[in-house]
């Protein structure tokens, strides 16, 4: 039997120089893309239009239309702007229509006036439990992945986390079989401390219950605005939720000269968004009122791509 040997022939090496030339290139953009790739996508929050809304000079109707104008590709809503609609199916059919006609993901419904989940008062719970099944319903008729809910109780520290995560446990579990998330937004009282609510997240102990980080909604109570020990560290309330966080809220105010946000330092708090190894939407909700809604919704979309880009580099 003949010696083989490794020797390549001249044709067969101008055949391998060949392959390889044509797949390189093609390699090379899948590893630019693959690099390159943003680590978060961008939605628009209703309430950024809460004053365009008000003023009834758009309706909740408008609102995919508003947000393709402006180059989002999805949308959260907001109960308030439909309150009566969660039940009607023709309206709710409606919005799917406007949303397809602009190419646009309907993500959320935020949840808010329909009692309080972790109310002490065992029957208030239930009924503000029950309150939420309807929005749950139409969340999944508009194909979005969860509600927004608050977890508002009373009592003491470890009281009110027992009391929300009873409330939040079973308003998950009857929204489960839909498919829909219930997550909960830091949003004043015990929320908008990240350890609690942290705790909250161990005690429901459920994958289909989460959290939504908002930037800016870190004030304990707000008849105290003006007094920073009514104000939990956002930087760390955000570090605390982003393990459970299944959508992120990027509230802007006001923007310097140089397109930064004057409230919260976007490099960091994006920074700790990845760190969490979040890959979702994270939503613009403007509350400003220096500038018009739609300019606060662009600017802070910008922020969000030059610091998406940075920290994609």
């Amino acid at each position: 039997m003949p010696e083989q040997t490794n020797t390549l022939t001249r044709r067969d090496a101008v055949k391998l120089i060949s392959a390889v030339t044509v797949l390189l290139p093609t390699q090379l953009h899948a590893a630019h893309t693959m690099n390159t790739k943003p680590f978060f996508r961008i939605s628009l929050a209703q309430w950024s239009l809460h004053k365009l809304l008000y003023a009834d000079e758009i309706t909740t109707l408008d609102f995919a239309k508003e947000a393709r104008a402006m180059d989002f590709d999805a949308i959260e809503y907001v109960n308030s702007f439909f309150k009566d609609k969660a039940n009607d199916d023709s309206y709710l059919k409606e919005l799917n229509s406007r949303a397809q006609e602009h190419n646009i993901k309907q993500l959320l419904i935020m949840c808010d006036g329909e009692g309080n989940l972790g109310d002490a008062h065992s029957k208030a719970r239930t009924i503000a439990i029950q309150n939420h099944h309807k929005w749950v319903n139409a969340a999944k008729t508009l194909g979005c992945h969860s509600i927004r809910v608050n977890a508002a109780s009373s009592g003491s520290f470890e009281e009110q986390q027992k009391l929300a995560a009873d409330g939040l446990r079973r308003l998950t579990e009857y929204a489960e079989p839909y498919g829909i998330n219930v997550i909960v937004e830091n949003h004043g009282g015990y929320s908008s401390n990240g350890q609690w609510l942290a705790k909250v997240m161990q005690l429901v102990d459920h994958p289909n219950c989460g959290t939504l980080p908002d930037f800016g909604n870190f004030c304990m109570d707000w008849s105290r605005s003006d007094d920073p020990d009514a104000w939990y560290d956002r930087y760390q309330g955000v570090s605390e939720l982003m393990p459970y966080a299944k959508a992120v809220s990027a509230k802007s105010y006001d923007f310097n000269e140089q397109g930064e946000e004057t409230k919260t330092d976007y490099n960091r708090m994006l920074k700790i968004v990845k760190d969490a190894g979040y890959t979702g939407w994270i939503g613009v909700e403007y509350e400003g009122s220096n500038l018009p809604p739609r300019e606060g919704c662009i600017k802070t979309k910008a922020l969000l791509e030059r610091v998406r880009s940075k920290l994609s580099s």
